[in-house]
């Protein structure tokens, strides 16, 4: 397979995964958009971020990321808690109900992915296991020179 059909084979897994994914969130009742589940496991996977950093993440102004937050402060998903080290500075927290629920999506679509991968042959499943690992490490590497950049 040439290259260019490799990133287009890649491109169209993508997409299957993303509607695979989308799709196993969508049958369940959700008290949230999908920005607001993205806020959700932002904050969960960065435990010392303030309105402006989420504002940064989410590439919006942060009245626009404040806004979200008070959505989600409303419905007892996010805290805002001082930061112990500058009583000034505010951070977002998930609440408990919010990890629970990162918890149950996170659970449906791992079943969603494992239903499509149980259709697939071992061999193959182990090949991709494989593949994904490789293109991860070389994602990662790809993306040393832009953080160092993002930090000088």
């Amino acid at each position: 397979m040439e290259r260019p059909e490799l990133a287009a084979a890649i491109d169209v897994a993508a997409e299957a995964l993303v509607g695979v994914l989308d799709a196993a969130v969508s049958r369940q009742r959700l008290v949230v958009s999908p920005t607001q589940l993205r806020v959700l496991a932002l904050l969960s996977s960065r435990p010392a971020t303030n309105v402006n950093g989420l504002a940064e993440l989410l590439d919006v102004v942060p009245s626009s990321a404040s806004r979200l937050c008070d959505r989600l402060e409303a419905i007892g998903l996010v805290r805002r808690v001082a930061d112990p080290r500058d009583r000034r500075e505010v951070r977002l927290e998930p609440t408990t109900a919010a990890q629970a629920l990162l918890g149950e999506v996170r659970s449906r679509r791992h079943e969603a992915v494992q239903a499509v991968l149980d259709r697939m042959p071992p061999r193959v499943q182990q090949d991709l296991l494989r593949a994904l690992v490789a293109f991860g490490q070389a994602a990662a590497v790809a993306q040393q020179p832009e953080a160092a950049a993002h930090t000088a």
